[in-house]
């Protein structure tokens, strides 16, 4: 194969009519070819590529927009768990009161029985040691009448000798 030879001629006869691009000659052609890509450009792009792009957009800001819906009734949702929450913890403490309060009042109230029993049944021992007191105390002193009696016979009889008449003790032992 042979090589195209390049002279000085052929370089200065192409340097003198500058870029090809700005020869007028072809500027018919490429002014053709230059509304036939766009054409085909424009014809792609508006029936094939901007119309996935546009359902894609319009896709993508739906479920945005979903998504702020679902989140925002999410948001009330939570809202409103959180205030069922609040407002069965609050009648639950409530309950916890009234059932402490009602527990305390009944525990009181058999504290209260249990000290009056008590008290009752200390008033009637106390009122039978009392009896039981008195009557020993009776006794006692019926007793120490008839130990006073023995006493003075038996100090009278071994300090003086004498034998004195019964008598005459109990008289002597009543009258002091």
């Amino acid at each position: 194969m042979a090589e195209p030879t390049y002279t000085a001629d052929a370089a200065a006869d192409a340097a003198s009519k500058g870029l090809p691009q700005f020869d007028t000659t072809w500027w018919g052609s490429q002014i053709f070819w230059l509304i036939v890509t766009f054409g085909v450009l424009y014809f792609v792009l508006s029936k094939f590529i901007l119309p996935a792009l546009s359902a894609g957009i319009t896709e993508r800001s739906d479920r945005i927009a979903d998504d702020l819906d679902a989140a925002a009734r999410m948001q009330r949702d939570a809202e409103q768990a959180e205030a069922d929450y609040n407002k069965s913890l609050a009648d639950a403490r409530a309950k916890a009161h009234n059932i402490a309060a009602t527990t305390r009042s009944s525990v009181d109230a058999e504290i209260a029985a249990e000290v009056e029993t008590a008290d009752a049944e200390l008033a009637r021992q106390q009122a039978s040691n009392e009896s039981r007191i008195s009557e020993m105390r009776a006794a006692a002193l019926r007793n120490v009448d008839d130990l006073a009696q023995t006493a003075v016979n038996d100090i009278v009889s071994k300090l003086a000798g004498l034998k004195p008449t019964a008598a005459r003790i109990k008289s002597a032992v009543t009258k002091s």
